[in-house]
């Protein structure tokens, strides 16, 4: 199995910043929380197309994120191949997919997930249980991550996207484990997972809206 490219990853997440910061003013809040090395998951809440490539821009490591197949279309689809993204069946166990992100976390990199599964309203309110089966079998810890404001201000001349120039906060939470520390697997242990994260994402998004005051 050809894993993702970490070389493509750190160009994309230059892409990522020459598009985020010349677009718009992203407002990053505690990025120092994501550990400097090892693996790492980063679970972002979704509530519009850009906050993906938002996170590309502002994290600060290089980051490969389950994307929608739907998504790997024409040009698109080689260009988010070239710079380290992993295509997903959503609707389906897609094994490539899982055995391509479980590859990211075993060579130490940074997995990034909308544990929603789709785009909503970015409120946590519900998880798939992709997110807890990464975390328990990699071990890796969980950094929540709220996009606040991509939604509020439609830009003018392209409604699908933000305002140009106009805010969108990043804001990045305490790292934590997903597992009971049994090491456990079973579909009950992954359901305990599940609630344990779910709770830890909505208390940080609540303290994110908190913080920035949205």
């Amino acid at each position: 199995m050809t894993q993702p490219s970490a070389k493509g990853a750190a160009v994309g997440r230059r892409i990522g910043i020459g598009l985020m910061y010349g677009f718009w003013k992203p407002r990053v809040l505690g990025a120092w929380r994501v550990p400097a090395s090892g693996p790492v998951i980063l679970a972002v809440n979704h509530a519009h197309n850009i906050d993906g490539p938002m996170l590309m821009g502002t994290a600060p490591r290089p980051v490969h994120f389950l994307i929608k197949k739907e998504a790997f279309v024409g040009p698109l689809g080689g260009f988010l191949e070239g710079i380290g993204q992993l295509k997903v069946d959503r609707d389906s166990t897609d094994r490539h997919a899982i055995g391509n992100a479980l590859g990211v976390l075993e060579q130490g990199g940074v997995l990034g997930i909308f544990p929603e599964g789709t785009r909503g309203e970015g409120d946590f309110a519900s998880l798939r249980a992709g997110l807890a089966y990464f975390a328990v079998r990699s071990g890796a810890p969980i950094v929540p991550v709220a996009v606040l404001g991509s939604t509020e201000r439609p830009g003018r001349l392209v409604k699908g996207l933000p305002a140009l120039r106009s805010r969108v906060d990043v804001v990045f939470g305490d790292p934590f484990a997903a597992g009971d520390g049994s090491g456990r697997r079973t579909r009950k242990a992954l359901d305990e997972a599940t609630l344990r994260i779910q709770e830890h994402l909505t208390d940080h998004l609540k303290n994110a809206r908190r913080l920035t005051g949205r």
